[in-house]
């Protein structure tokens, strides 16, 4: 382990020392104590998440302390200067493997700070009834559980801290799931470059989950009739010389009328 490198997120400053990778410095103890849901996500880019996670919706659910958003990067828990986590596959073939011990140190990481979070709740909490923290690890794999919106409300429920580990190359060596506990999920049957993506449609579908991130819990399109059509002003569009309409049904103010057409849409 080189040095002692940092690590910082949108809320802490944390500074990594020696194998012991303890928190130095940070308000982190304070800042998680008061967020819902808390996103660790385990990657070699963590920038690839920085416009989509600080836009619009969940931006604001960050801002409102709904959600938080936490990065581990591999690297910062190599074994050498050059911070190297990938080795060739045992068994040959083409790529590299990304190495099971640096991911392993960046999901303790994750782990100590959820276990932080605990630690908080009940020194504010002495007289109270104690919180319930509960962690949950996924491995993003194209074989893994098909993630639907179900899965989005259970795991918003039921879970505090949600570890996503984001694979790339060839893969993360194997071992890391028989260290930890972890579910893997899939967000479709398809081969992507890495496991950033799918961490962000998680991440953006769990969130819409959280009563008030969306501002009215109407809406959320899951749990009314939402037809995939939609229409807004004008009612009447004019364009190349024609004219397209919104639906008569549309502009009736008839909310049965309405709901069975957008019933029929789906």
């Amino acid at each position: 382990m080189r040095g002692a490198p940092e690590y910082r997120d949108q809320a802490v400053r944390i500074v990594l020392r020696g194998n012991g990778r303890r928190v130095q410095q940070s308000r982190w103890s304070d800042f998680i104590d008061s967020v819902m849901i808390r996103f660790h996500i385990i990657t070699l880019f963590p920038g690839t998440f920085d416009s989509y996670v600080n836009e619009s919706i969940l931006k604001r659910a960050q801002e409102d302390k709904k959600i938080s958003f936490h990065f581990y990067n591999p690297r910062d828990y190599a074994d050498d200067k050059f911070r190297h986590i990938d080795k060739k596959p045992y068994g040959g073939g083409p790529g590299m493997v990304i190495q099971a011990l640096p991911v392993i140190r960046a999901v303790e990481e994750a782990l100590a700070n959820a276990k932080l979070k605990i630690i908080n709740s009940k020194l504010k909490n002495k007289d109270s009834k104690k919180k319930k923290i509960a962690v949950k690890i996924i491995f993003f794999s194209p074989t893994g559980t098909q993630f639907d919106t179900e899965y989005a409300k259970k795991t918003a429920k039921k879970y505090t801290d949600i570890i996503m580990v984001c694979g790339r190359y060839e893969g993360i060596d194997s071992r890391v799931k028989k260290v930890f506990k972890m579910e893997d999920v899939s967000v479709g049957p398809f081969v992507l470059t890495g496991g950033e993506l799918p961490a962000m449609i998680l991440a953006d579908s769990i969130s819409r989950q959280i009563e008030g991130v969306l501002g009215d819990i109407n809406s959320l399109e899951e749990s009314r009739i939402a037809s995939p059509d939609v229409y807004t002003r004008p009612e009447v569009l004019e364009y190349k010389g024609k004219k397209y309409r919104v639906p008569k049904v549309l502009l009736s103010g008839n909310h049965k009328d309405i709901d069975e057409w957008r019933s029929n849409r789906l």
